[in-house]
């Protein structure tokens, strides 16, 4: 399965705002992870279309997840940025060409189709199966104390 860069980003801005305990600007996001505002803007807005994330207005304005991050799937963040839509669309090789078989003929999906398509439920399952805040405790045991401190403390500051 392919997914744009901005999956990677919007997962990482739900990472960081599970944790930071007050609203983040997109612009102190973007400069957490260098990159661009404008592109990072782009992700959030996605984000926040799809519900997962809002943005608080006011002088400590920001983002902010909606909910838990146990209760936002790294699904919800892939389907946000890159839609819903299965990766593989058969588009029924089958029927065309010198051998074609006949539409009527065709009842039941080819095997390639039922390939993709159970390969597709089985990643999207996957995905299903870890939150936001499964991310954020493998982060946690995988970055060093003081790194996640100094990350803490410098996007309030």
């Amino acid at each position: 399965m392919k997914m744009s860069g901005g999956v990677e980003w919007g997962l990482h801005c739900c990472v960081v705002l599970s944790g930071a305990g007050a609203p983040v600007t997109a612009a102190k996001l973007a400069e957490l992870h260098d990159v661009s505002q404008s592109y990072l803007a782009k992700q959030l807005q996605l984000l926040s279309r799809a519900g997962l994330v809002r943005s608080a207005l006011g002088q400590s304005g920001g983002y902010v997840l909606t909910r838990a991050a146990t209760e936002i799937t790294v699904l919800d963040v892939v389907e946000a940025i890159d839609g819903v839509q299965p990766a593989f669309r058969c588009t029924e090789v089958r029927q065309r060409g010198p051998m074609a078989v006949p539409a009527e003929r065709c009842d039941t999906p080819c095997p390639i189709a039922r390939t993709m398509d159970s390969a597709d439920r089985a990643w999207r399952e996957s995905l299903r199966r870890v939150t936001i805040a499964d991310l954020v405790a493998d982060v946690d045991r995988t970055t060093p104390p003081e790194i996640l401190a100094g990350a803490r403390e410098w996007l309030h500051a």
